[in-house]
């Protein structure tokens, strides 16, 4: 006997009801509450680099920061992510080699966990960015609120609501809400209903958010431009030619293969880790430490080129980066891709900022080539690198252009097909690949082993 369908929910009625009027209301206060605590988290982040990196070297009496500085406070990002991954509640949130995915939903229980890995991978140097975090305190928060002001919340309002934290949070670092809404459609694959039940609330708790972060910034004269995402300085693009896509969609390809090894460097990585998750993740940090190092002594650039997500040194790397040899830029995508590999397997961020800023340097390298220019080498790689590691299509193009929105819309059809083309290209090697490891875990059949005859 075949089971009746499901009766069809009446998505106007829903919306016109009571109910649902009262969710907007706490979605709203909700925005409020998780806006101001991301803001304090972000803050608490750049405190925490300026002070280890900046002040503290200067306290000491050391006239430039020595060149092994990074490594003891490394080992200390190492060792503080491995506790918060093995003993407390919610391994330290999401593993972030898996994208830049909403996942399970983070429970309260969870949130010490979160902020002590996040604290410590970013703070201290990871090559990771704040955007995972901020998605899973957001709806950690969130949930906390609900339960605390009324604990027989429904599980699907309660979900709604949890959405509509990560909304408010995510949306900080790209720097409206609209573009931080985007993003989290498309992480946790909305569509139908779905879409519009959950959009409305977490739109408000965005909106309302963001205005919590602009008086924020007011008030207490700290700059946003430290950890939020902005345009870049680059020449303004009058139109594109055949070259320039001719370029695109072969660099587009090359870079979602780099953005592979990468990823396969990561999940490698994780794998060895994972047998003596103490020890060795801080042995891991150690060389992400030692990589940084190396491209200092080479380049004799600092350290920070290789450290940290990149978010707050695009304006002096776009600046710098005309300038820079062919070889340092070179040595750079291998040393901050091989520490950013690394970082995605065993510590705990968002993979986002690390992916744009490498695209923006292979871009740099790219506008060397004849005929290709910096304006349309950077935008495309850049939402190339983006969609290869996230896999959100929609998302890497909006980001895209949000960066380099400056050098006017004539970019916007290389962004278009850099993503389109590295995109497909991504789903490709990760059909190989699974079906590489299938075979790897697959049983050897009867046929295939040979048997001896007994003496």
């Amino acid at each position: 006997m075949t089971e009746e369908a499901a009766p069809a929910v009446d998505l106007h009625a829903l919306i016109r009801s009571r109910q649902y009027r009262v969710m907007l209301v706490f979605a709203a206060v909700i925005g409020v509450f998780v806006s101001f605590v991301a803001w304090g988290f972000l803050e608490a982040v750049h405190g925490i680099q300026v002070w280890v990196y900046q002040d503290l070297p200067d306290d000491l009496g050391f006239d430039t920061v020595p060149r092994w500085w990074p490594l003891p406070w490394l080992a200390l990002a190492g060792l503080l992510t491995a506790l918060a991954i093995t003993r407390l509640p919610g391994h330290g949130g999401h593993v972030p080699v898996e994208g830049l995915k909403a996942g399970s939903i983070t429970q309260p229980s969870d949130v010490p966990g979160v902020l002590l890995a996040a604290l410590a991978t970013l703070g201290l140097g990871l090559v990771l960015g704040p955007e995972a975090p901020l998605i899973a305190l957001g709806m950690g928060l969130a949930l906390f609120v609900v339960r605390r002001v009324r604990k027989d919340t429904p599980p699907q309002a309660q979900e709604v609501l949890a959405a509509a934290g990560s909304f408010a949070a995510i949306s900080t670092v790209f720097g409206s809400p609209v573009i931080g809404s985007i993003v989290m459609v498309e992480a946790v694959g909305l569509a139908g209903a779905n879409l519009t039940v959950m959009l409305l609330p977490g739109l408000i708790s965005a909106g309302i958010g963001s205005l919590v972060f602009i008086g924020m910034g007011e008030w207490s004269g700290l700059s946003m431009s430290a950890w939020a995402l902005n345009p870049l300085a680059l020449p303004t693009f009058a139109r594109p030619g055949w070259g320039d896509f001719g370029w695109t969609i072969v660099l587009a390809v090359a870079t979602a293969v780099g953005v592979f090894v990468i990823i396969e460097i990561g999940h490698r990585s994780k794998r060895i880790v994972e047998r003596r998750p103490v020890l060795l993740t801080i042995a891991a940090a150690l060389v992400v430490g030692g990589l940084a190092i190396v491209f200092s002594e080479i380049t004799d650039k600092p350290v920070d080129a290789v450290l940290f997500s990149g978010q707050d040194a695009f304006g002096t790397f776009m600046h710098e980066g005309p300038t820079l040899s062919l070889s340092t830029l070179a040595l750079l995508l291998i040393c901050k891709g091989v520490a950013w590999g690394i970082s995605l397997g065993n510590f705990r961020g968002g993979p986002t900022f690390p992916a744009l800023f490498l695209g923006a340097a292979a871009g740099l390298l790219a506008s060397h080539l004849p005929g290709y220019a910096e304006t349309q080498a950077v935008a495309a790689l850049m939402g190339a690198a983006c969609v290869s590691m996230l896999r959100l299509p929609l998302s890497s193009i909006v980001i895209a252009l949000l960066l380099t929105s400056q050098s006017g819309l004539a970019v916007a059809p290389l962004i278009i097909v850099a993503v389109v083309v590295a995109y497909i290209t991504t789903m490709m090697l990760s059909a190989w690949r699974a079906t590489d490891e299938k075979e790897e875990a697959a049983p050897a059949s009867p046929a295939a082993v040979s048997h001896h005859p007994s003496s």
